[in-house]
């Protein structure tokens, strides 16, 4: 058996929390591979370690004096590693980074050292071996994770190292250079090593028990969701939910490792399982999340013209301009384009000369303001009339529906509402179907 655990930058904001995390580690003999983030804020007014490097470099590329930023990453490093009496020589490795500080420093190197330094210090703290990731995360020269190259590597590293401490967020390209993950990326790190070594499961440590059924922000004390499929995650996450990192799913839905969001705080706290199966069928709505800020672009043909000549010459349109269209709802002579705002805004008279050019098309209307609400729940489609119980609640509570689409397996619902009726609208689904 063999656990793959991450710790967030929440969990490693300071020495007192990294006794919670050897606490954890220590108490499960199989949790033997650890991903760390850099340091997190130890409060509200505190600065996370990766902002402060982001911070860093930005001075040095403009010539303005970065020391007195990176003294204060100096500080929190070896606050921690004197609060735990740490045999780590930190300022050799200071003295190193210190050492490339120039205008043309390479910014994924830099900030790459939050993470690495973390788990220099948890790897001494725990008595296991550091794993630098540069030795067993790949990436091709487009970005994209090498699994071959990373598979083998991991596989390689796990007999030499049976207890093993890896910093996430960035791995290398074939040139050694460094490259990092988008923001959230340890995650990613973590899922990597999951499947690299066919793990029983994949514990993400962090400052909640699990996910909550909706934003806190907008509805007091959501339920928790104790089971979610990767698929209900992924859809959650596309629509804005704060959860993580959209490509930590693939590499363990592969292998079909389970992940567990735990508690750092609370570790006796259940958290939430994602996995390709949830057991649970009484929980009918899983989540609800959404977006604020699309347009609404919606094309009127001529009558005698085929749809589908149409719709493709609309497209050709959206993909000259690079725009992504999230949804399509259409009628027998109309079809609208649902599209991110900031997606369309720089090009937006472009698109809208072009269309409004086409042979076939007689009108273009454009509608903005519009939020998209997602309703999710992989056991909706057991329950017949879910789509008529949405229309009830939002005719009771006076909000207008500006769009509507839904799958044919009935994962979700897409309700399209007024950028003012946002928080309303989840509100409302929430008491209705939820609470």
């Amino acid at each position: 058996m063999q656990k793959v655990v991450k710790f967030g930058g929440s969990s490693l904001a300071d020495s007192k929390q990294f006794e919670k995390v050897k606490n954890i580690v220590t108490s499960d003999n199989t949790r033997n591979i650890v991903v760390v983030s850099a340091l997190g804020k130890r409060n509200k007014d505190d600065y996370k370690i990766t902002d402060l490097l982001y911070l860093t470099e930005a001075h040095l590329k403009y010539g303005v004096d970065a020391q007195s930023i990176f003294d204060i990453i100096k500080m929190r490093y070896n606050e921690v590693k004197n609060d735990l009496n740490l045999n780590l020589d930190l300022d050799k490795e200071f003295e190193i980074i210190e050492s490339k500080f120039s205008k043309t420093i390479d910014k994924e190197m830099l900030v790459s050292r939050g993470e690495y330094l973390a788990a220099k210090l948890m790897a001494c703290y725990l008595g296991y071996d550091f794993v630098d990731a540069a030795e067993v995360i790949h990436f091709d020269y487009n970005g994209k994770v090498n699994n071959e190259k990373t598979d083998a590597a991991i596989k390689e590293m796990i007999v030499k190292h049976p207890k093993v401490v890896v910093p996430g967020f960035y791995g290398v390209y074939p040139d050694g250079k460094i490259h990092l993950l988008s923001r959230g990326g340890s995650d990613v790190t973590g899922a990597l090593l999951a499947k690299g070594v066919d793990a029983t499961i994949y514990e993400n440590w962090t400052d909640v028990s699990g996910f909550l059924v909706t934003d806190p922000r907008i509805v007091d004390n959501p339920k928790q969701i104790k089971e979610i499929s990767y698929e209900e995650l992924r859809e959650l996450s596309y629509m804005g939910a704060n959860v993580l990192h959209e490509d930590t799913i693939f590499p363990v839905q592969e292998l079909d490792i389970p992940i567990n969001i735990k508690n750092t705080n609370s570790p006796l706290d259940a958290g939430t399982i994602i996995t390709s199966a949830p057991q649970d069928t009484k929980q009918i709505i899983t989540g609800i999340a959404g977006k604020k800020d699309y347009e609404s672009i919606t094309i009127i043909k001529k009558a005698k013209t085929e749809k589908l000549k149409v719709m493709r010459e609309v497209l050709e349109v959206m993909a000259k301009y690079g725009i992504n269209v999230e949804h399509m709802p259409s009628s027998i002579d109309t079809f609208s384009l649902i599209i991110e705002s900031k997606k369309i805004a720089k090009h937006l008279y472009e698109v809208l000369f072009e269309l409004k050019s086409l042979e076939d098309v007689m009108d273009v209307i454009v509608e903005n303001d519009i939020a998209l609400v997602a309703v999710v729940g992989r056991n909706m489609a057991t329950k017949p009339g879910m789509s008529a119980k949405l229309f009830s609640i939002f005719g009771d509570n006076h909000i207008n529906i500006k769009v509507i689409a839904q799958a044919s397996q009935e994962l979700s619902i897409i309700v399209g509402v007024e950028n003012k009726d946002f928080e309303k609208a989840i509100k409302a689904i929430y008491d209705g179907l939820v609470k």
